[in-house]
């Protein structure tokens, strides 16, 4: 009975969260399906959902960035400039993420036979080599201010822009983690993360202003140099993050998961080789289950479709799985 495998390789989308004011907008602004054979539609939700959040949280952080940058211009704070610098490559690093996301809506083809949801992985890889830049700059401008120090005027301008900086950063950083977490997009939390970070850095440019009211000229490009190691911080956690991903990383308690849904199906023995991995903001399995070898061919195909079936409502994002049904004889006992 050791050539009588089934493989099954139908994967189930999740269309079931659908509670709470986001899901009321991916009803409002995109198609859906509750049916199963239309999941790719789900995964195009998804992605426009990522799209739209970074499109807004775009405008939110280029708009602080834009204001912060005026109140440099007049008052010269090089700690504002850092914060100031850190937010434009923030709001640039939607870009690459936002195409990415739109390469990954695209159907797969005989070329590209799981789509283009990789393009997130590389945008992930902009988005360090981004903030690594900025953190360049803003280090070279504070080491500069503290070689040829300069008086900083307005400080109470100063001030409020770092408490605007903050309070900018930290609606984006809510939302895109929110919506990250929700369609299962690493790059999109990450994003996210990043702009939390860079929400208290704006608040140590207000400590900043206020070491230069109480008579201590060189708080400002201290805060600015603090405000660079905040950032390489930033790039360290982000780079180990988007290196996991690209070397096929998931959290070992999905694996649990899928093994505990797969081995709580009736008729299954036992559960091998479960391997997954992600493609953009969607997950993809591959297992082995262990089956009576007395099944027919048409049996195990079944009992492999019900594998799925509970792999789909237990796994979220999960886009497809691969599910092999071998006999639990034979061919089985030889992977022990």
């Amino acid at each position: 009975m050791a050539d009588r495998d089934t493989e099954s390789g139908h994967g189930h989308g999740h269309g079931h969260a659908h509670h709470g004011w986001l899901a009321r907008a991916r009803h409002a602004l995109s198609p859906h399906s509750h049916d199963s054979a239309d999941r790719f539609d789900t995964a195009l939700e998804s992605s426009a959902l990522g799209v739209r959040t970074l499109v807004w949280s775009f405008a939110a952080l280029f708009t602080t960035a834009v204001a912060q940058l005026a109140v440099v211009l007049v008052t010269g704070s090089v700690a504002l400039l850092g914060d100031t610098i850190h937010n434009f490559a923030d709001a640039l690093t939607a870009l690459p993420v936002g195409i990415a996301l739109v390469l990954g809506r695209r159907a797969a083809t005989r070329r590209f036979t799981y789509g283009l949801g990789r393009a997130e992985d590389l945008a992930g890889v902009v988005v360090v080599l981004v903030i690594a830049a900025s953190a360049v700059i803003a280090g070279y401008e504070a080491v500069d201010r503290l070689v040829h120090p300069r008086p900083v005027t307005g400080l109470w301008a100063v001030a409020i822009a770092g408490v605007l900086g903050f309070a900018g950063n930290e609606i984006v950083a809510r939302w895109r983690i929110t919506v990250g977490r929700r369609i299962g997009s690493a790059a999109l939390v990450a994003d996210g993360l990043h702009a939390r970070v860079d929400g208290f850095t704006s608040l140590a440019v207000v400590l900043g202003a206020a070491g230069g009211a109480l008579g201590w000229p060189l708080a400002d490009p201290i805060i600015g140099l603090l405000i660079t190691v905040a950032i390489v911080f930033v790039v360290r956690d982000a780079a180990k993050q988007v290196f996991a991903r690209l070397m096929d990383a998931v959290d070992p308690a999905l694996v649990d998961t899928a093994e505990r849904a797969a081995a709580a199906v009736t008729g299954v023995r036992d559960v091998d080789r479960v391997r997954m991995r992600w493609i953009g903001h969607r997950l993809h399995a591959d297992l082995a289950v262990a089956v009576d070898d007395t099944l027919t061919i048409d049996a195990a195909h079944r009992l492999a479709h019900e594998v799925e079936r509970h792999l789909a409502a237990a796994v979220p994002h999960l886009a497809a799985a691969v599910v092999h049904a071998e006999p639990a004889t034979g061919a089985h006992e030889a992977h022990h």
